[in-house]
């Protein structure tokens, strides 16, 4: 028999065990319930491109793939105008959540910091490039009837008529101008820079030959090309253009070796967004571009594909601002 002493021991036991287990409900009722995944709610992705063009569809076609992936209403929404700081005031006055991305050209985050004196961002401070959605390479364009067969034929002109040759694109800084100035350098010519307001003006102007040559990409130059009245001499890129297997690549038709100009877009988030949920968005953003219907149209832009992890992006962003800041430099280059 028990002592009366084993007796009130087993007895408070008893008691104090059922207020744990009865405790056990309570606690997990106030659990704090698991965190939603992203993004939530509806998202925007901000723009600084007019409706309709290339990069406009890009966007179209990636807020889509993000919908139907998240299930979320995704909005494309242009704020054109500005050197695209319109858009970018929009996007850093918008919830640092990721529920707000941002399209932005490379120029805004490899050349313009060093095209402007004072800029209304800070590359470091307020973007997060996720991916690049798309490259697309210049091919160097001539009139049909130039007497230029080669690019070694026009630097070779450009050197023996120093400040004769002209050149022209649809502003300052964009990546026509600043390829043919990156040219320049390489090979020592002085050329006449021409600006157009429109680039269906420009390449018309080439094509009469009111121009000696000018960059063009596939979408603003090709209608023109394919209609005889221009000239590919050769393709800015690392190798030939499986669209243009007979154009040779600048270093193969006698120009500087190693010579890329292209223009990108990238998918930016605010800094500070949690590592894992920048992540998703790039995993999710890739896979809403890696199919049929987006390849289909960027082979009609002339677009290819820009595969990249986030340090890749991170490290040839850097080497473009490092490149356009030397030639923006000699070349006494400025948008103030």
């Amino acid at each position: 028999m028990l002592s009366r002493f084993a007796q009130a021991r087993r007895a408070l036991g008893a008691v104090l065990a059922l207020g744990t287990l009865g405790a056990l409900p309570l606690a997990a009722a106030h659990a704090a319930p698991p965190a939603p995944a992203f993004p939530g709610k509806p998202v925007r992705i901000i723009t600084p491109f007019p409706v309709g063009g290339g990069p406009d569809g890009v966007a179209r076609l990636l807020a889509d793939g993000l919908a139907r992936r998240w299930g979320q209403p995704v909005v494309v929404e242009n704020r054109p105008g500005g050197n695209g700081f319109i858009a970018i005031d929009a996007f850093k006055r918008a919830p640092q959540d990721g529920s707000t991305l941002i399209v932005l050209d490379g120029l805004h985050l490899s050349a313009y910091p060093s095209l402007f004196k004072k800029l209304p961002y800070d590359p470091q401070r307020d973007f997060m490039p996720l991916m690049a959605l798309f490259k697309t390479y210049f091919f160097i364009t001539v009139p049909q009837n130039s007497p230029y067969r080669s690019v070694g034929a026009l630097v070779a002109d450009a050197l023996a008529r120093p400040g004769q040759l002209n050149y022209g694109s649809w502003s300052v800084g964009n990546p026509v101008h600043l390829g043919a100035e990156l040219l320049a350098a390489r090979t020592g010519a002085r050329m006449q820079h021409v600006v157009f307001k429109e680039t269906s003006q420009l390449y018309t102007s080439v094509s009469t030959g009111d121009l000696h040559f000018s960059l063009g990409s596939a979408a603003t130059a090709g209608p023109l090309q394919r209609a005889g009245k221009l000239r590919f001499l050769a393709i800015a890129a690392p190798q030939r253009s499986p669209d243009f297997p007979d154009v040779p690549t600048v270093g193969e038709s006698g120009g500087p070796q190693g010579l890329e100009v292209s223009g990108w877009n990238a998918l930016v988030a605010p800094v500070g967004l949690p590592p894992a949920v920048a992540e998703q968005i790039r995993q999710d953003a890739q896979a809403a571009l890696d199919t049929p219907e987006a390849r289909t149209k960027f082979q009609s832009f002339g677009y290819t594909p820009f595969p990249a992890t986030r340090k890749q992006l991170e490290q040839f962003i850097a080497a473009e601002h490092q490149r356009f800041a030397e030639v923006i430099r000699q070349s006494h280059i400025s948008l103030d």
